[in-house]
C-alpha cells in the first residue's frame, strides 16, 4: 500500500503504547496502580450482580478492600501481599466467593516476586498455596477437587514465575544501563587523558622552540653588539642569522598553533615538516654560530624510525645544547654522540663547562630535563642527566630500536 511503512503496523503501535505505559508507570507508580485496581474492580463487579453473595454489603466491602492494597504493591510489596492475604482469609471464613479476590491474591504474589526478595517470595507462595488448598476444599465442585487444585496451583506458579522474569529483566536492563554509563565515563576519562597528553606534548614543543630559538638569538645579538665596532660585516651576518632563526621559530610556533586551531586551515607557507635526524647538522650549525663549539660523532647506521622518534632525538639534542648555553660560562665546549647498534640507540650530549654564576653546582634548573624525560619515556627509553666527575654535564638517553619504529 502506498505510504505504508513498518512503523505504522499494529505491532509497532502496540510496542509504542507499551513503552508509553512503562514510562508512565515509572514516573507515577501510585496513579497507575490505582487505575489498575479500579479496572480489576470493574472487572469483578458484574459477578457480584449476577451472583450476589448472601451478604451483599460484605461482598462489596471485601471486593474493594482486596484491591486497595494493590495501590502500594510496588513500594511495599510484601506488606500489600500480607493485607490481601488476610482479607482473602476473611473472605474464606465468611464464605464469600469473589473472583476478584483470586485476582488480587495473584497480583500481590506477582508483585512480591517482581519487587521483593526471594525469601519473601517463598513465604508468600507458601501462603498462597495454603489458600489454594482451603479454597479448593470449600468451593470446588464434588469430584473436581484435583482439577481445581491443579488449576489454582498452576495460576499461582505462573504469577510467581512471571514476577521473577520481570525482576530478572529489570535487573538486566539496569546492568546494561550501568555498563553504558560506565563505558561513557571511561570514554570521557580517556578523552581527558588524551587531551592532557596532547597539551603536555604541545607545551614541550613550545618550550623547546622558544627556549632554543631565543637563546640562540640572544647569543647572536650579543655577538653582533660586540663585533659591530671592529667587524661590522660579522655583526651584520650575526643579525641576519638571528633574524632567520626568529622566522624559523615563528614558523614552528605557527605549526604548533595550527594543532590547537583544529577548525582553522594552516597558514600557507608556514607549515613545515617536523625536524628529525636530517636536520641535526643545521641545528649544530646554528649552535656553533651562536658561539658554542660542538663536536658531532655518529657511530653506525640509524635504523628505521617513526617521525615522532626522530623528533624526540632532535629535541633532546636541542634542549641539551640550549641548557649548555644557558648554564655554563663562555668558552665551554660540547659534544654530541649518536650510537646506532642492533641492540640499542644511544644519544649522549656532554659539555666541559662549569656552572655559570648563580647556578648551583650539580644542578640545572627549569622544565627542560623533565620534558626530555617525558619525550624519551614515550618511546620506551631511559634518560639520565647529571654532573660529570671532572666537571661538566652529561645527558644520556638509551632506546631499543624496535620501540623507535612504532608510531606513538
Amino acid at each position: 500500500m502506498i505510504g505504508s511503512s513498518p512503523e505504522a503496523g499494529p505491532g509497532a503501535l502496540v510496542a509504542r503504547w507499551g513503552l508509553r505505559l512503562r514510562t508512565l508507570a515509572g514516573r507515577h507508580p501510585a496513579a497507575v496502580d490505582s487505575a489498575f485496581a479500579l479496572v480489576v474492580l470493574l472487572f469483578g463487579a458484574p459477578h457480584l450482580f449476577r451472583e450476589p453473595p448472601k451478604q451483599p454489603l460484605l461482598g462489596w466491602a471485601l471486593q474493594i478492600a482486596l484491591l486497595v492494597p494493590l495501590i502500594w504493591r510496588r513500594r511495599t510489596p510484601f506488606t500489600a501481599f500480607s493485607v490481601v492475604a488476610a482479607l482473602a482469609f476473611a473472605q474464606w471464613l465468611g464464605g464469600v466467593l469473589l473472583s476478584t479476590g483470586d485476582v488480587a491474591v495473584l497480583i500481590a504474589l506477582y508483585s512480591v516476586a517482581a519487587h521483593s526478595t526471594l525469601r519473601r517470595l517463598l513465604v508468600a507462595a507458601g501462603i498462597v498455596e495454603l489458600g489454594v488448598a482451603l479454597a479448593t476444599v470449600q468451593w470446588a465442585p464434588p469430584g473436581h477437587l484435583q482439577k481445581v487444585f491443579v488449576l489454582l496451583s498452576g495460576m499461582t506458579t505462573a504469577a510467581a514465575v512471571i514476577g521473577l522474569n520481570m525482576r530478572t529483566r529489570r535487573a538486566y536492563l539496569a546492568s546494561v544501563e550501568d555498563r553504558a554509563a560506565r563505558l561513557e565515563k571511561e570514554r570521557d576519562q580517556q578523552a581527558q587523558i588524551v587531551a592532557a597528553e596532547e597539551r603536555a606534548r604541545i607545551a614541550r614543543d613550545v618550550h623547546d622552540i622558544v627556549t632554543h630559538s631565543l637563546s640562540v638569538m640572544v647569543a647572536l645579538t650579543d655577538g653582533a653588539a660586540y663585533a659591530l665596532p671592529v667587524a661590522p660585516e660579522r655583526a651584520a651576518e650575526a643579525v641576519s642569522k638571528s633574524s632567520e632563526i626568529g622566522r624559523q621559530a615563528i614558523a614552528e610556533m605557527q605549526r604548533v598553533l595550527d594543532v590547537l586551531r583544529q577548525d582553522a586551515p594552516p597558514a600557507a607557507g608556514l607549515r613545515r615538516p617536523q625536524p628529525g635526524l636530517g636536520q641535526l647538522d643545521a641545528l649544530l650549525t646554528e649552535v656553533r654560530a651562536a658561539g658554542l663549539p660542538v663536536e658531532f660523532v655518529v657511530t653506525g647506521q640509524p635504523p628505521a624510525m617513526a617521525s615522532g622518534a626522530e623528533l624526540t632525538i632532535y629535541r633532546l639534542v636541542q634542549e641539551a645544547l640550549t641548557n649548555v648555553r644557558k648554564h655554563t660560562p663562555p668558552g665551554t665546549g660540547a659534544r654530541v654522540r649518536l650510537e646506532y647498534t642492533a641492540a640499542h640507540v644511544e644519544v649522549e650530549i656532554t659539555d666541559d663547562g662549569r656552572p655559570a654564576a648563580g647556578v648551583p653546582a650539580g644542578r640545572r634548573t627549569g622544565h627542560g630535563i623533565a620534558g626530555m624525560r617525558e619525550r624519551v619515556a614515550v618511546y620506551g627509553g631511559r634518560l639520565r642527566a647529571g654532573p660529570l666527575p671532572d666537571g661538566g654535564w652529561r645527558v644520556h638517553a638509551r632506546f631499543e630500536p624496535s620501540q623507535l619504529r612504532s608510531t606513538r
